[in-house]
């Protein structure tokens, strides 16, 4: 699974970022600033096994950090478990790091899935938009989300032949929410299934493949044409849970156990009727 004695590019990466100091230099090309990547000893815990990866696409002169989750060597898979992994691409809120959604990645897992959780935000870019019409002022930034998604799924079919790429699942939480729903609007026929996290700027897609779920909060309020009405839900089987008393900054690692609990399950209950 993403082989953890770094493939092809992953080592050359490595090999650069390991001469700069903790503070992190900047690019020489384009002023971005070059991660440290952290030490790779994997990590078990329970039934997961977790690492990070600094990629790097040369296209674009760009690091594309990632966290990986995927079965540890204790975990015990049924027959049907046993078949290729699936993939899932895990796309965190705007300012928060690519690790805060541990749980929704441990669940994933224990579902057959392979996750890759990506770092789309690097130290000294400049900050998104907060002023302006959302939908223009930060599509750029989504943009650039869905080509960091189309790197990681090119290097994996490079490094990760084994894995299932016909059942790809995209997650994104807010920001990463709308990064999804783009790709997923662009790129139809490379994704099975979408699901939201109380995303609120880019409109899902009127489809049923993908297959949308989308999870909302209580107290945020998604912008006009973003979610589908009654009659598009029926049509292209799209599926809203509002979920009561849980606020949009609640969709993270330090969410109650009973919050993320029901976040899970709507997630399992609605892979399992696709």
């Amino acid at each position: 699974m993403i082989k953890s004695y770094m493939p092809i590019r992953i080592a050359a990466v490595l090999s650069l970022t390991l001469l700069v100091n903790s503070c992190a230099d900047s690019s020489p090309k384009t002023g971005h600033p070059t991660p440290v990547p952290q030490q790779l000893a994997e990590t078990a815990k329970g039934e997961v096994k977790s690492y990070q990866l600094a990629l790097f696409d040369e296209a674009r002169n760009r690091a594309v950090p990632v966290a990986i989750y995927e079965p540890g060597s204790g975990a015990k898979r049924s027959p049907e478990k046993r078949r290729k992994l699936k993939l899932a691409l895990l796309n965190h809120g705007y300012g928060n790091p690519n690790t805060s959604y541990k749980f929704v990645a441990y669940n994933l897992v224990a579902q057959g899935y392979f996750v890759v959780s990506i770092q789309h935000e690097l130290p000294k870019e400049a900050p998104m938009p907060t002023t302006g019409n959302p939908q223009q002022v930060r599509r750029p930034y989504w943009e650039r989300g869905v080509q960091n998604m189309l790197f990681v799924l090119q290097t994996l079919k490079k490094t990760n032949t084994e894995l299932d790429f016909r059942n790809l699942l995209l997650v994104g939480h807010s920001n990463g929410g709308d990064m999804a729903a783009l790709f997923a609007q662009k790129y139809p026929q490379l994704v099975r299934d979408v699901v939201t996290l109380d995303n609120r700027r880019m409109p899902l897609p009127r489809t049923r493949r993908p297959h949308i779920l989308t999870i909302r909060s209580s107290d945020q309020v998604a912008d006009d044409g973003v979610l589908p009405t009654a009659a598009e839900q029926k049509k292209f089987d799209i599926q809203i849970v509002k979920m009561e008393n849980m606020t949009h900054n609640d969709i993270w690692d330090g969410a109650t156990d009973e919050k993320k609990q029901e976040i899970n399950q709507a997630i399992n209950n609605f892979l399992k009727t696709k």
